[in-house]
């Protein structure tokens, strides 16, 4: 299992074309590194929606999982020197600290994965969007599970 003690904090978020829209997810360690918090934040100007924001507390194994994660990606040896550049469509960005290395990434919006193929660093910018499909991905479950109402029927 991963060090609960060591600094740890993912945050990732894209930012769209149209006004202040953006959609961003973080993972937290606290304090001492027995507890974590995740937070989730969307701002769409889709048919006038409004700012929904989400934060649960998440136990450390939840913790050690996403650490796995990132490191079983070697998104930490990636460089953004080759990725395009934010633009009019928007942008992405991917912010790690996990024990003492931190990397911060900026990168254009991307829409598909032939956005990736087409890249001056396909490789790189592949590393780059599977994790943050796969975070996007795990929020969207814990959001799930986490806010659901049950209803128990007889």
């Amino acid at each position: 299992m991963a060090n609960t003690n060591e600094p740890f904090y993912v945050r990732s978020g894209h930012s769209g074309r149209f006004g202040h829209e953006f959609l961003e997810f973080d993972f937290r360690v606290i304090g001492d590194g027995r507890s974590a918090t995740a937070r989730y934040a969307n701002n769409s100007n889709y048919r006038n929606d409004s700012l929904i924001r989400k934060e649960m507390c998440v136990s450390s194994l939840l913790i050690s999982e996403i650490k796995r994660i990132v490191k079983d990606s070697e998104i930490m040896k990636e460089d953004d020197s080759r990725w395009p550049q934010k633009n009019k469509d928007g942008r992405q960005e991917l912010e790690i600290r996990l024990g003492s290395d931190h990397i911060q990434f900026e990168t254009a919006k991307i829409g598909s994965l032939g956005d990736v193929t087409d890249s001056a660093d396909p490789e790189g910018l592949r590393v780059f969007y599977y994790l943050v499909q796969d975070l996007k991905a795990l929020v969207f479950s814990l959001i799930s599970l986490h806010f659901k109402v049950w209803r128990i029927v007889d």
